[in-house]
């Protein structure tokens, strides 16, 4: 097995002797490439974010990640382009260009990373030419302090098309980089499940990564330390999509992969996507990570709840499905077992008729949720049929709010069963005071959240 190397700006660049808890940030900037800043270490800023090439199709893909949340060992056999590698001082490339143009740097500590996620965008293959081709959302989760949004805004949408020229738009007409099976002391990245799930039997203790968007964390600002990694990201059994008698998700999809290969199949899922984190987030973090990792105050739990899933977990004893309402057993504890991992989660058809999704944060977008409420109704001649509603941030985990459900099946669907059921919800879960939400501010917001749907869809 080859020593592990990335190609970096062009430049192949060894990985040998990169200790386990090395993230890609600190190991870009120990070459010498210090546009990309450490911010917050959470993945929160941006300022971090690089581009790396993903597949797409028959060709490949830039997309910006945070560099300060993956491990360097996972990006053996891969291309990352940081600042540096956009253009130079004397050969501007055209989005530093641009900012440079309208202003959109003071300080200059965000903008490496303004100028990575501006670049993805610019080679987007089909983004249209003019002012509103330029998805403005695409530089969400890129925070600036001093100089402001207008002039970055300004600098996005005077953008033009990529020349024929351009080799970082030529490398997106060739396939990504083939995954490689990466094997150093303490990181492993299998090339198969049945690889993956020996070493997890060989290796109980390992803590599995895909895009590191939690573990990350738990690395940079807790101190912590594994004695082993093992990468899933690119397992080929955990990347399919199928619609066949149920919609399956492989769990090492990132939420952005699921959002383009679902599109609007599963509407309550696309209710969430643009509400969860910041688009470098989503293209790392994947949907079974996101469930294993167990936080009460997700969004994507409550919303599968409400859509009845359930989780395919994947041992070297075989499958066993568990419904997602028996997952979660405590704070950040789950029914997995040693050994064990997600290999898909599952959302049973035919899909509720009615839904809604409720993210209440201090922050429309990029922001932790103080409580979600996600709701699928069935309603047949004006009878609430069947009711599921999943909630975030009110208790220990995620929780079905059976209560309500119950208040709601069987009756009417009218403004009173709604007011009825809205004071039932207001009750559900066990709100705590902490810096996001008082207990009291969560209940009121439970029960507001029906009402709010009703005042909005009422009858229709």
């Amino acid at each position: 097995m080859p020593d592990p190397q990335v190609t970096v700006n062009g430049q192949p660049r060894p990985l040998a002797g990169t200790p386990t808890h090395t993230n890609a940030l600190d190991f870009l900037r120990g070459l010498g490439l210090t546009g990309a800043k450490e911010g917050c270490a959470e993945g929160e800023c941006g300022a971090c974010a690089v581009m790396v090439a993903r597949p797409a199709g028959d060709g490949s893909r830039w997309t910006p990640v945070n560099a300060c949340l993956v491990p360097a060992l996972a990006l053996d056999g891969q291309e990352v382009v940081t600042a540096e590698g956009l253009g130079t001082p004397e050969h501007l490339h055209p989005v530093q260009a641009g900012l440079a143009a309208a202003g959109g740097s003071q300080c200059g500590y965000c903008t490496p990373g303004f100028a990575c996620s501006m670049a993805a965008e610019f080679y987007r293959p089909d983004r249209a030419e003019g002012a509103d081709g330029f998805d403005l959302h695409a530089i969400a989760g890129n925070l600036c302090r001093c100089t402001g949004y207008r002039p970055i805004r300004d600098a996005a949408r005077a953008l033009g098309p990529a020349t024929p020229t351009d080799p970082l738009a030529a490398r997106q007409e060739r396939p990504a980089p083939d995954v490689v099976r990466t094997r150093v002391d303490g990181f492993a990245r299998p090339a198969d499940l049945a690889e993956a799930l020996a070493l997890l039997a060989e290796h109980p203790d390992a803590v599995v990564v895909a895009g590191s968007t939690d573990w990350g964390v738990e690395a940079n600002l807790r101190g912590r330390r594994a004695s082993h990694l093992v990468a899933v990201d690119r397992l080929p059994e955990l990347r399919g999509t199928s619609t066949d008698g149920s919609v399956e998700i492989g769990a090492a999809l990132t939420l952005s992969e699921v959002e383009a290969a679902l599109g609007d199949t599963v509407p309550l899922l696309a209710e969430v996507w643009p509400l969860f984190a910041s688009p470098l987030i989503r293209n790392g973090a994947t949907i079974g990570g996101n469930l294993a990792t167990a936080s009460p105050i997700g969004d994507l739990a409550p919303a599968l709840l409400a859509l009845d899933a359930s989780v395919v977990l994947a041992s070297t004893d075989g499958d066993r499905e568990v419904a997602l309402a028996d997952f979660f057993t405590g704070y950040r504890e789950t029914v997995l077992r040693p050994g064990e991992l997600i290999r898909a989660v599952r959302i049973p058809l035919p899909l509720a008729g009615r839904t809604t999704f409720r993210k209440i944060a201090k922050r429309r977008y990029d922001d932790i949720s103080s409580v979600a409420v996600a709701a699928a109704l069935d309603v047949v001649d004006g009878t609430v049929v069947t009711a599921r509603i999943g909630l975030g941030g009110v208790a220990a985990t995620p929780l079905r709010a059976r209560a309500t459900e119950a208040a709601l099946e069987g009756q009417p669907w009218s403004e009173e069963t709604v007011e009825a059921a809205s004071r039932v919800l207001a009750g559900e879960g066990t709100p705590i005071d902490d810096q996001r939400a008082s207990a009291a501010y969560r209940s009121a917001m439970l029960g507001n959240a029906l009402r709010a749907w009703w005042d909005e869809e009422g009858s229709r």
